[in-house]
């Protein structure tokens, strides 16, 4: 089996790399965490031994860099300040008008918010965002359906 030259994973999917790095880090660590996803895909390109699914592999790297990349943040935060918490990194969405979507997606518990973005992000199906939770599809479709109906829920409390 012969895998396409990386420079074609680049040119196909870069965009995806980027949206996804940009909704699970948010934008100052957005950048940071795309480049990171493709320095480890590159090194780890060599023993890959299957082609069927290479945008899925590489959008599943970007979530793992992206949770590092929080946990790395949180670990330099002082925890004996409770008021540092505060500043602590959350999901920021797009600058696009939204009513506050994003604000209210980034408030959903963890494992619910990387289940929404993973899938209406990324666009991936529930089997790729189950392997990147490690999850099963059945848990992904139920992580991102009580995402939804929370969603709901503070969408009508608007009107």
């Amino acid at each position: 089996m012969t895998l396409p030259p990386f420079q074609s994973l680049v040119d196909a999917h870069w965009r995806d790399v980027g949206r996804l790095a940009h909704a699970l880090a948010g934008p100052n660590l957005g950048d940071d965490v795309a480049q990171q996803a493709w320095v480890q895909a590159l090194a780890a390109y060599p023993r890959v031994t299957s082609a069927r699914n290479l945008r899925g592999w590489l959008l599943t790297i970007t979530h793992r860099c992206a949770m590092d990349a929080h946990r790395s943040a949180r670990r330099t935060v002082a925890h004996d300040d409770p008021a540092s918490l505060a500043s602590a990194p959350v999901v920021a969405g797009p600058a696009a008008p939204d009513d506050g979507l994003w604000a209210r997606v980034g408030a959903l518990p963890e494992r619910q918010r990387e289940a929404v973005v993973l899938k209406y992000v990324a666009d991936l199906d529930h089997r790729t965002v189950a392997t990147a939770l490690g999850t099963t599809p059945a848990m992904s479709r139920r992580l991102v359906s009580d995402a939804l109906a929370t969603l709901r829920v503070d969408l009508e409390d608007l009107r």
